[in-house]
C-alpha cells in the first residue's frame, strides 16, 4: 500500500489523510465542486473533482470515484464513515481491480448492512437481541400482528442503512400506520431501499457500543465501551468513554457479546456494536456499523491507540495489538453549525475562528477562516474532544474548550453543548436515550 484514496470529505477525510502522512502514504482527495476549498484537498498529495454538490452526484457515484482511483493510480481505498463506508458493492468493484479496501470484507458488509440479517446473525451468535419481526416486513398488517403479539411500544427502522432515518416510534396502531408510511418513504430516499423491520422500543435504555478490531488472522478484540445516550432524534451531541457508572463484569459482558459476534462474521478491521442497556441491567444488541465511528477519538484518548493508522495497518495485513487498559475519561461534544436552539443548518462563510486548545484538548475539524462552509451536506463543523484524569476533569476541559471557542459567520451548537454540561443530571451521570427530550424540554 503506496497511494490512498480518501473517498470522502469534511473532518474525516483529514483525519485519515493525517493518519496517512504518519505512515508516510500518499493521499489523493476526492471533492466535489463545492468542496474544493476544504482543507482535505488543500492538504492532499493529489485532488480530483468527481462533480456537483449534491452527494448522489459525486460522494455516492461509485463510477466516478472508481475512475479517480484509476486516473491517479491509488493502490488503496479508505471510505471514512458515511457515504459509500458500508457499501458492499463498492468495496467489491474496489477488490476485483486489486485495490486494498480498508474495511470489512463484503460479505461482512452485506450481513451487517442489512439489520434483519444482523439481527438474525446475532441470535445465531448467542448474543441478546430485542423482540421483533423474524425479518423485512413486507406491510403494515404484518408490522401490526407483530406490535401485537410483543407489545407496543415499538420501533420501526430500515432494514438498511442507519444514522437515524427511517426511525419511528409508535405507541398504538394508528401511530404504527402512520410511521410505517413515513419511515419506508424516509429509507427509500435515504438508502434506496424501502424495506423496514420493527422491534421492541425500551422507554429509557443507555445506548452503549464497543468498539472491536479484527485482523486477518482472525484474532477479534474490544477496546472498550463509549456512551453514547445523548441523542436528538437519533442523531448522537455527546459521546464518552469509559461509560459512567457500568459496572466490571456488566461491561465484560457486554464487551464479550460484541467479540461473539465479530468472529460470528469473520469480521477484519475497525467495527462497532451497538447495544440498548435496559435499567434492569439486561442488554440487547441494536446494530453494527462496519466502519470507523465519528466519536472514535474517545476510544483513541483512553486506549492510547491511534484506531484509523490500526485500520491502514490491518488493511495491509498487520495485526491487532493486545488491548491495553483504558486510562482516565475523555468526552466528545459534536459541534454543528446549526441554531443552537431550533436545529435549522447555518450555512456560510466562517470570518474570525479561534480554535480552543491546551492540556488534555483535541479539536478534529476541516474548517478554518474564511472557509465558506457548504449547504450541500451534514452539518458537522468538528469534534471538541477533552481528556482527564476523571469524568470530573474531562467536563471541566470540554467546558474551559467550550467557552475558548470563537467563531464569526454561523451559528453553532457549542452553546447547547456548554448547557448540557453545566446540567447537574448530565454531571451525576443519570444518562438515558430520553436524556435529551426532557433537558431541551426545560431549557
Amino acid at each position: 500500500m503506496q497511494r490512498v484514496l480518501i473517498a470522502n470529505r469534511g473532518e474525516i477525510a483529514l483525519r485519515v489523510q493525517r493518519a496517512c502522512r504518519d505512515l508516510d502514504l500518499e493521499t489523493v482527495a476526492v471533492y466535489s465542486t463545492a468542496d474544493r476549498t476544504s482543507a482535505h484537498v488543500l492538504g492532499a498529495d493529489q485532488a480530483i473533482c468527481i462533480g456537483p454538490p449534491p452527494a448522489a452526484q459525486s460522494y455516492l457515484r461509485i463510477d466516478q470515484i472508481l475512475a479517480a482511483v484509476e486516473v491517479t493510480g491509488a493502490d488503496a481505498v479508505h471510505p471514512g464513515y458515511g457515504f459509500l463506508s458500508e457499501n458492499a458493492e463498492f468495496a467489491e468493484r474496489l477488490m476485483e481491480r486489486g485495490v486494498t479496501w480498508i474495511g470489512p470484507s463484503p460479505d461482512t458488509l452485506r450481513r451487517m448492512g442489512d439489520k434483519a440479517e444482523a439481527r438474525s446473525t446475532a441470535v445465531a451468535a448467542g448474543v441478546p437481541i430485542l423482540p421483533g419481526s423474524d425479518g423485512p416486513l413486507d406491510s403494515v398488517e404484518a408490522a401490526a400482528q407483530r406490535a401485537n403479539e410483543i407489545g407496543y411500544p415499538v420501533i420501526l427502522k430500515a432494514a438498511s442503512g442507519g444514522g437515524g432515518k427511517g426511525m419511528r416510534v409508535a405507541t398504538s396502531r394508528p401511530e404504527l400506520e402512520k410511521g410505517f408510511a413515513l419511515a419506508s418513504k424516509e429509507a427509500e430516499s435515504s438508502f434506496a431501499d424501502g424495506r423496514l423491520y420493527l422491534e421492541k422500543y425500551l422507554v429509557e435504555p443507555r445506548h452503549i457500543e464497543i468498539q472491536i478490531f479484527g485482523d486477518a488472522d482472525g484474532r477479534i478484540v474490544d477496546f472498550g465501551e463509549r456512551e453514547c445516550s445523548l441523542q436528538r432524534r437519533h442523531q448522537k451531541l455527546v459521546e464518552e468513554s469509559p461509560a459512567p457508572g457500568l459496572g466490571e463484569e456488566l461491561r465484560r459482558e457486554i464487551a464479550a457479546a460484541a467479540v461473539k459476534l465479530g468472529e460470528a462474521v469473520d469480521y477484519r478491521g475497525a467495527g462497532t456494536v451497538e447495544f440498548l442497556l435496559d435499567e434492569d441491567g439486561s442488554f440487547s444488541f441494536m446494530e453494527m456499523n462496519t466502519r470507523i465511528q465519528v466519536e472514535h477519538p474517545v476510544t483513541e484518548l483512553v486506549t492510547g491507540i491511534d484506531l484509523v493508522k490500526l485500520q491502514l495497518e490491518v488493511a495491509a495485513g498487520g495485526s491487532v495489538p493486545e488491548p491495553p487498559e483504558p486510562r482516565g475519561h475523555a468526552l466528545e461534544c459534536r459541534i454543528n453549525a446549526e441554531n443552537p436552539r431550533t436545529f435549522l443548518p447555518s450555512p456560510g462563510r466562517i470570518g474570525a475562528l479561534r480554535l480552543p486548545s491546551g492540556p488534555g484538548v483535541r479539536i478534529d475539524t476541516h474548517v478554518y477562516a474564511d472557509y465558506a462552509f457548504p449547504p450541500f451536506y451534514d452539518s458537522l463543523l468538528g469534534k471538541f474532544i477533552s481528556y482527564g484524569r476523571d469524568r470530573d476533569e474531562s467536563i471541566a476541559r470540554m467546558s474551559r474548550a467550550l467557552r475558548e471557542f470563537e467563531i464569526e459567520g454561523l451559528e453553532t451548537t457549542a452553546p447547547l453543548h456548554a448547557r448540557i454540561l453545566r446540567d447537574r443530571h448530565f454531571r451525576a451521570g443519570h444518562l438515558s436515550t430520553r436524556f435529551m427530550e426532557r433537558f431541551l424540554s426545560h431549557s
